[in-house]
This record gives structure tokens, sequence and C-alpha cells, in this order.
């Protein structure tokens, strides 16, 4: 008999949607080349000039550069990583010799201060090498213990923590629970106020570095009482406190050597003063916190495309068939065209968001998430199609390919590494959601209240009076513009000519916002159900934020006399390949089967087709869906493994 499944903690659809809508941040004070995009308001100037880094953190950043590769190339054994299963303590050693754990930390902490640019350049780099190792350092820097801090931290948390973690502390960050994924609402991880103390209750799962951190930042829910506001709350954990237990290291399809586990609290008393901004605030630091935190993931899939581009090159010029390579093949060619421009696009998507990022003139929250999701989502197509292109051997592993003479190409292995960053920090799915949401904000704002069911008569008649005076003047300028000029975008016109596809996407962005409000005219208060179209939107809204990032990087390029002439074809060739998928999104709006599926779902749920899953078997285990977290003393031994001991 399977053991029960875990209490749930019981939470109206509503009441989730209010925790998640208090998290956001909810002005907007900067401007945001995305949200205009989204609105029909294609503003290139906020991006064009493309950003540049002043010449002292370039200095910085390339020699740093030069001593991560020259380390990694010495000490990084990425097929020892894949084959054992874990990183060697020398790698971590050596990590913390050169400054890695502390690139994004101040100097004044003992970090290298190294700015956003070229943190995800080093990303990039430490996880071609091995996407483990670059998964550890994302995780330690990017949402783990030194962001937070860096934002909302006190001094005094700081001056204790973040020396630590610039040089020997590895931290993490714990906010999933078995039976909690995107829905904050339903968090179970208490934290009980006692005197200068809080005591911690609960279990986290899938805590990256969670089996051999030092530090931990836990999300955790404070309850409401007489001197405390509760809510989720963000502390400081010591991963040696008296009642943390790691009960085990989980395993996955790729990332053998990521340090992921299940950690148990069980009356862990923590220090008030470690508490990270008021009780409350929790989810609003997290977020805050991805808003950078999230280039994380495209900078190493900027790292991956360039990789398989490699690959696919050498490969493709080797292998002959039919008196000719197969890249001269046109089935094949495409394949390696698509890996080329994709990989130009993503990088000038990141490079773009990065800077933009260090010198804090605009907004980037959606910026950020848009390439959190692009990056994710096309490197896992051109790994795929990598694989394609070396047919057997890219389905073979290196192991294999070395064990019977030939070049270990890890290709199923960086298939199998890129699938989870279509989950990381944000799911797909989650990421069409939360930036649709800041997408139609400006309309929220002002007609909010007349699709809210609570409001009254009176909130919903001057919210009528506002969305009046607010559309008399949005809804004319999505009629015509700059994209309809033939000269439009002039400078842009070289021996290849990139302007045509700027106008693209100025007459895109409009025809988008003029979808968006239909949209939300047709099915008003509905709108927030129809995820498919809203997918859609965003996905859409990717793909014109990554031409305009690529034409406007080519163009950065030729005036620096760096490869330009191939910039431009890069980007004319991803900005070609970009429309056909655009225009495709565009007709999916309206015409798809999104009525017809969700009729399908309820057959499937309601057991109508189980007679459709007769004739197999069923190869899975016993045991509970999500496994039981009731709080409670730790059963099982504690499987935390620092490095060195």
């Amino acid at each position: 008999m399977s053991a029960p499944t875990t209490q749930r903690t019981n939470v109206t659809e509503r009441e989730a949607r209010q925790v998640a809508e208090a998290a956001r941040e909810q002005d907007w004070h900067k401007p945001s080349f995305a949200k205009e995009l989204f609105l029909g308001r294609f503003r290139l100037d906020l991006i064009h000039p493309h950003p540049l880094p002043d010449a002292e953190s370039v200095r910085r950043g390339e020699a740093f550069l030069a001593e991560l590769r020259a380390f990694c190339e010495s000490t990084v054994d990425s097929a020892r990583i894949e084959r054992e299963a874990r990183i060697p303590d020398e790698v971590i050693t050596g990590l913390k010799e050169i400054g890695a754990l502390g690139m994004k930390i101040d100097p004044k902490y003992g970090g290298l201060g190294l700015t956003q640019l070229y943190y995800n350049k080093a990303l990039a780099l430490a996880g071609s090498a091995s996407p483990a190792v670059g998964a550890l350092l994302s995780a330690h820097q990017s949402i783990g213990v030194p962001q937070p801090l860096k934002i909302f931290g006190t001094q005094e948390q700081k001056d204790a923590f973040l020396p630590r973690c610039a040089r020997t502390d590895i931290s993490a960050f714990l906010l999933t629970e078995p039976d909690v994924g995107s829905d904050p609402a339903r968090l179970a991880t208490t934290a009980v106020p006692d005197g200068d103390t809080y005591v911690l209750d609960g279990v986290k799962l899938w805590t990256t570095n969670g089996v051999v951190a030092d530090l931990l930042v836990v999300m955790a829910r404070v309850p409401k009482s007489e001197g405390h506001k509760g809510g989720i709350t963000a502390f400081v954990v010591e991963a040696t406190a008296e009642g943390v237990t790691v009960e085990n290291r989980n395993s996955f399809m790729g990332l053998r050597g990521i340090e992921n586990g299940v950690t148990r609290f069980h009356q862990v008393r923590v220090p008030a003063a470690n508490r990270i901004g008021p009780e409350g605030a929790g989810l609003k630091i997290a977020l805050t916190t991805l808003n950078t935190g999230r280039l994380s993931l495209p900078a190493m899939c900027a790292g991956a495309g360039k990789w398989c581009l490699k690959i696919a090159r050498e490969w493709a010029a080797e292998r002959e068939q039919w008196g000719k390579p197969v890249a001269l093949h046109e089935a094949v060619g495409s394949k390696i065209s698509f890996i080329a421009a994709t990989t130009f696009a993503l990088e000038a998507v990141l490079d773009l968001s990065s800077q933009m990022a260090d010198e804090d003139r605009n907004d980037i929250r959606i910026e950020a998430a848009l390439a959190k999701l692009y990056g994710s989502e096309m490197a896992w197509l051109m790994a795929d199609e990598l694989v394609q292109i070396r047919g057997g051997r890219g389905y073979e592993t290196a192991e294999s390919l070395k064990a019977r003479g030939e070049r270990a190409v890890p290709a199923e292995q960086m298939l199998r590494d890129l699938r989870i960053n279509r989950i990381f920090e944000g799911s797909t799915e989650i990421m069409h959601l939360l930036i649709a949401r800041e997408a139609v904000d400006a309309h929220l704002s002002v007609a909010g209240d007349l699709i809210d069911p609570e409001k009254t008569l009176s909130d919903k008649a001057r919210a009528g009076a506002n969305a009046g005076v607010f559309y008399a003047k949005w809804l004319p300028k999505l009629v015509a513009g700059p994209g309809q000029l033939p000269s439009s975008y002039g400078e842009f016109k070289r021996e290849v000519d990139l302007s045509g596809h700027l106008r693209y996407v100025e007459r895109h962005a409009r025809k988008l916002a003029r979808s968006t409000f239909y949209a939300m005219s047709r099915w008003q208060g509905r709108m927030e159900t129809k995820q498919g179209f809203l997918g859609r939107i965003v996905d859409i809204g990717a793909e014109l934020f990554a031409m305009s990032a690529a034409c406007v990087r080519a163009e950065r390029l030729r005036g620096e006399g760096e490869h330009g002439r191939e910039a431009y074809q890069l980007a004319d060739a991803f900005c070609r390949q970009a429309r056909i998928r655009v225009e495709e999104l565009f007709g999916r709006l309206w015409a798809n089967t999104d009525d017809l599926d969700r009729k399908v779902v309820k057959g499937v749920l309601g057991g109508a087709y189980t007679w459709l899953e007769e004739g197999v078997i069923d190869p899975s285990g016993d045991g509970p869906w999500i496994a039981d977290a009731t709080p409670g003393p730790s059963a099982r031994p504690n499987e935390r493994r620092p490095f060195g001991a």
C-alpha cells in the first residue's frame, strides 16, 4: 500500500493570485523597452546605440575570464563529473582560490565586483566546461545568499555573510516544497517567532547546492500574531544549525554533478538578525532577486549555442555523404544556419539585457524574463538539432564514442543538461504567465476594476472613465507608425539591409498590442484563463525583442569594426527565420485548438479515454505522487557533504 501523501495546504485560486500579485513589483519607475514593445511602442532609442561597459570593468572582466579559462582547461574534467556525478573537491577549491564564488560581490567584502555582463560571460565559459559547475556558481550567486543581501540586507548582514560567500562558503536558495512549486501561497514551512529568534519547521525540495551549502536562504511563513505582521519571509540559515538535515541527494536526467537535495528543518532556531527584510517581504525579495538573477540561465544557454555551432561546423565539414560534406546538403545546412543565427541572437539578447542591468537606467524585469524564456527554449532546440546532425553519434554517449576510438563529443549530454532550463527558475508555462501579467499591467492599471467581480459599481464607473481617457489616447497610435515608412531606420541599411526587419518589428509591435486589446475586450475577466493565447502573445514579444537585439548588436559590431559584415549576415538570417515564427504565432492567436483541447482534457481527467491506455505495462514503482512533508524530526541520516570534508 502506498504511503499517505502529505497533508496539503488549502488555498483558493483567488487567494493564490492575491499572494502572487502582492509579491509583484507594482510600479514602473524607469523605462522598459520590452514593456513598451508589448504596448505597441517600439522604443529603439532605449537600446540603440547599444549600451557599452566602461573600460575599467572590461579590463577587470577580461582578466578574470582569462584566469577562469586557464583554470577550467587545466582542472575541470567534464567527463569525470558526468561519470562520478559530483564535482571533485579540487575543482571547488580552485574556484574559491581564483575568486569565482565572489564574482558579483563588492571588492570591499572580498569579491571581484564584476559587472552583470562579465559575470554572465564567466557563467557561459564555466558552464561550457561543465554545466554542473555553471549551475553551482549560478545558484550560489544569482539566487543564493549574496544577491538578496546585496539588495535587501542590512549592513550588519553584509559584513557578516558576504565575505564568507566571496571566498569560502557556498550558498543555496530554498523555496520549493514537495507540494509547492509555482504557487507560493501554499508554502507550508513555518518560522514561528520566539523571543529574538524564529523557529523553523518544514521540508524543502530541489535545493540546488543544498547538499554542499554552508549558508541557506530559506523562505518560510511567519504566522500573524501580536507584534508580527507575518507572511512569507526570507532568512539566512546556517546549514550546520541543529535540526537541519539533508535527507536526500537527488539525481536527474542531466546535470549529474549538481548537488541538489531535500532539506528538512525541525525546530531550527534562527536569530531574528538573520531575517532579510521585513516579515512578509520574502516573495518580493525572491522576485526582485530574480529580475537580474534570471540572466544566468540564458548566459549558459548562449554558451551552449556556441558549443553546438562549433561541433556542427566541425562535424558537418568532416562527414561526407553522396560525394560532399553533409553541411552542403540543404536538409543539414538549414539546421546549421538555424544554430548559427540563433546563437548570435541569444548572445545579443543576453549582452543587451546584461548591460542594461549594469547601467540601471531601464527596468529590465520583462527583458530578463524574456531572455530566460527564449534562451532556454531555443538552446534546447539547437541541442536537439545538433544531435540530429550528428545522427547515431549524437545519440551515443561520449564515453562510448571514446571507447571505440572516436572523438568523445557529449552531444546527448548537452541535450539532457539543457532540458532543465525550461523548468528551472520558472517553467516556460509560468514564465508565459508572469511576462503576460507584466505586459498587460498598463491595461489593468486603468481598467482592472472593470473586470474585478468584487468591485462596486462606483469603482467600475471610475475605472470606465479612466479607461476611456487612456484608450482614447493609446488606440489611435496603434494605427500607423514608422514601420510603414520605407526610409525608417536607415542607419541599419548597409551591404545587408536590416532596416526592413526593424520596420517589421515596429509594425508587429502595434499589431501585438491591438491583438492584446481585442482579447481583453472579448474575454475581459476570463482573460487570465486563456493561457494558450497569453503564451503566444509572449512568444511573439520574445521574437520581436530578439530581432531588435540582434540588429542593434550587428550595428554595434559594425561600428567597432569587429566582424560587422558577418554580424549583419547573421542578424539578417535570424530575423528572417524569426519572422516566419512570428507569422505562425499570430495566425495561431485566433486559429487554434484551445477550446477543443480543454474538452479533451476534461475527458482524460474524467476517465473517458482510459481504454486508450490499455495494452502497455507501467514500469513505475510504488509510492505516493508527492512525498510526505509533515513537520517533525528527521528519521533519515544527514546526506550533507561539504566540499573538502
